[in-house]
């Protein structure tokens, strides 16, 4: 079984920090490997969408209008994902949740999977 358990999230006045972490536990794959691990957010009436990736080699990738503002990091000897997130506004309100591509060995041969947190909220006050 596969687990992403988020923390960090909570409330923030306009302006302020906070930092995302999501623990990946995987206990039923034998051999296995994560790869892309990420964050995605969901604001009240919008669809979800990208925060930012980044790969087990440290390649990152952002949503356009918040890179210099966030920044992901990981910790593979944890399987940790962080998002440091500075300057909040009161936009950034939504569930933020984290994700990792894991790759495992199935009996048709290696196959990779996405896993998902249950999310975090996030909340800005102005």
């Amino acid at each position: 079984q596969v687990q992403l358990v988020e923390s960090g999230g909570g409330l923030v006045q306009a302006g302020g920090s906070l930092r995302l972490s999501c623990a990946a536990s995987v206990r039923i794959f034998s051999s296995f490997s994560i790869n892309t691990m990420g964050w995605y957010r969901q604001a009240p009436g919008k669809q979800r969408e990208l925060v930012a990736t980044v790969t087990s080699g440290g390649s990152t990738n952002y949503a356009e209008a918040l890179k210099g503002r966030f920044t992901i990091s990981r910790d593979n000897a944890k399987n940790t994902v962080y998002l440091q997130m500075n300057n909040l506004e009161f936009d950034d309100t939504a569930v933020y949740s984290c994700n990792a591509a894991i790759k495992v060995m199935v009996t048709t041969g290696p196959k990779e999977y996405t896993f998902w947190g249950q999310g975090t909220q996030v909340t800005v006050s102005s």
